[in-house]
């Protein structure tokens, strides 16, 4: 299809206005322009966020704030968000991180989106605005989801994790500028155990069966291998370019291992 017009609102609630209409929401561009170049765009309207005020990163009593439309490179650049780091320099080039958004990342397909599985591991609350104003929602329910129609992600919240409880590792066919074969984020604690997965389904997922292994145990090899064979009942794996499904799912308890004993 054509695009016929492109909207800069500078305001969220311009933006809502404008999506309610029919605009497709567009943050860094990275995964729009190229339907809309190969004309496979359903849409004869876009809605860029860049004006509309929703790119800053803040972190402040231990949480974080990122805006919809910050960029992978803000939040990597940003000294509170360091345990981020090393995901965000797994993804893609720096000048994709230069334009891809946080809230962009919620809504790509895998075996893109390693940002969506870490803020998934987090347990991070969207914050939406649509007609009916703001409400606030797991980032888990509008990866499993997205959000109605009208609706604008405007920004994630995240606990930050005490030191020594955050885990990430990503398998690649390259070792930088690659999408996932497999990805784990993980937060663990005395109290606590999130796993999230990417690579291995349409969407990320959380490991829930592997979680209910490691309760209460200690991140020994014996234990991690266990729970990452647990973990493929967790999974729906799909073969693309990078690797085949069966390939996934027969190297998750590996990487997930990984992600905890390097």
């Amino acid at each position: 299809m054509v695009i016929h017009a492109v909207h800069v609102p500078e305001s969220a609630d311009a933006a809502v206005a404008c999506s309610a209409r029919g605009g497709w929401i567009m943050g860094g561009g990275t995964v729009v322009m190229p339907l809309v170049n190969s004309g496979a765009a359903p849409v004869t309207e876009l809605v860029s966020l860049r004006r509309a005020g929703l790119d800053g990163v803040e972190v402040r009593d231990k949480v974080a704030r990122i805006g919809a439309a910050a960029t992978l490179a803000a939040i990597g650049a940003h000294p509170g968000l360091g345990f981020l780091r090393p995901a965000l320099r797994t993804i893609a080039s720096p000048t994709i991180r230069n334009q891809a958004t946080a809230g962009g990342n919620l809504f790509v397909d895998q075996p893109y989106g390693d940002l969506a599985v870490c803020l998934l591991a987090l347990d991070a609350t969207c914050e939406i605005a649509g007609p009916d104003g703001r409400r606030e929602t797991p980032v888990a329910d509008v990866l499993a989801c997205g959000v109605a129609a009208g609706e604008v992600v405007v920004a994630v919240r995240a606990a930050l994790p005490e030191p020594g409880t955050w885990y990430y590792h990503k398998a690649m066919r390259r070792h930088l500028n690659s999408a996932a074969i497999v990805t784990v984020a993980a937060l663990t604690s005395a109290d606590t155990c999130r796993i999230a997965l990417g690579g291995l389904a349409p969407r990320p997922v959380r490991a829930v069966s592997a979680e209910r292994v490691l309760k209460d145990r200690p991140l020994t090899h014996e234990a991690l291998t266990e729970a990452g064979r647990a973990a493929r009942a967790d999974i729906d794996p799909f073969d693309d370019a990078y690797a085949s499904a069966w390939y996934r799912a027969r190297v998750l308890p590996v990487h997930l291992r990984r992600a905890f004993l390097p």
